[in-house]
């Protein structure tokens, strides 16, 4: 069957026709979105001085992710995809990959979708920004183990034509069942708010439209008689005392995120471990990044779901 099958094609309404993005491999799309009268910023240039350049844009958000099974690397599954969109007449604005975009840092500041629809490598991303006009796309391309991964972000006018997806004729079953805030966290207790981002050293969650944030406002009205833990965490440089006031700062800085999005901030307890609690070794960069997080946890012992 997968030999019938051997890509997954997204079809877009531009100004010039049919956009066609075929990815050379069976693919699944995991999630999509589409948002108006709202705002994201999509860097345009690597993490450097302590901060990642980005451009500020308005209008109608659209996000799309997808799950290849490929063994293509980032770099192939990039290239390809580039020169289909420079054929479509969309013009690069910026490229780069894991190192020259500045790691973890450019990772925390991209607006991704969150685990498991869009996964991203600290060890292997690229990311691409095209021009089109009064559009833009991004594209971000990781890999995990047995699989690649891409999001799409498209931002244009209002007035712009709406979009039409067509799916593939016989879709690929998705490898990773599509995300549900409500099923993850009551299954698994607690999750991590991955794309939030803080600057270097500091408790204070930078400005900016979190996905996981909305989500987790969304969950906690939705069930309203829901409690939560907001843990920061750090990785283990530095001393125990200093870490957990960072990660307690952190984890009250996201409290205060979530309050200002409606929700009573007697629901939502926070602290902080520092370096008591990693998930990942503390000998290599990549482990220390993972070790650096605010999760959420469900401290609710029963709960009615919502109609």
């Amino acid at each position: 069957m997968r030999h019938l099958l051997p890509c997954l094609l997204l079809l877009l309404a531009t100004p010039v026709g049919a956009l066609t993005l075929d990815f050379g491999d069976p693919a699944a799309q995991t999630t999509t979105s589409s948002e108006g009268g709202t705002s994201i910023r999509l860097p345009d240039g690597a993490w450097t001085a302590g901060a990642t350049p980005a451009r500020a844009l308005d209008g109608l958000v659209e996000q799309t992710a997808w799950r290849i099974d490929t063994r293509q690397t980032t770099l192939q599954i990039l290239t390809h995809l580039q020169a289909q969109l420079e054929a479509e007449g969309w013009h690069p604005a910026f490229a780069c990959e894991t190192a020259t975009c500045g790691g973890f840092d450019f990772r925390y500041a991209l607006p991704l979708i969150t685990e498991p629809d869009m996964h991203v490598d600290l060890g292997d991303f690229r990311y691409l920004l095209l021009d089109q006009q009064d559009e833009a796309l991004a594209l971000v391309v990781s890999r995990a183990r047995a699989a690649a991964f891409v999001q799409l972000i498209r931002v244009r006018p209002e007035s712009a034509t709406p979009r039409r997806d067509i799916a593939a004729p016989t879709p690929v079953p998705a490898a990773t069942p599509t995300g549900d805030f409500a099923r993850q966290i009551e299954t698994a207790g607690s999750l991590v708010l991955a794309d939030l981002v803080f600057a270097s050293g500091a408790g204070t969650l930078a400005p900016g439209d979190y996905p996981t944030l909305r989500a987790l406002a969304d969950y906690m009205d939705q069930r309203p008689e829901a409690r939560v833990a907001l843990v920061g965490h750090t990785d283990a440089s530095g001393g125990l005392a200093a870490n957990i006031a960072l990660s307690r700062a952190r984890a009250q800085s996201v409290r205060k995120a979530l309050t200002a999005l409606g929700i009573s901030g007697d629901r939502i307890e926070a602290e902080g471990v520092g370096y008591l609690a990693p998930r990942s070794t503390n000998l290599t960069p990549e482990g220390r990044t993972q070790n650096r997080r605010v999760e959420v946890m469900l401290t609710s012992t029963q709960l009615v779901a919502a109609p």
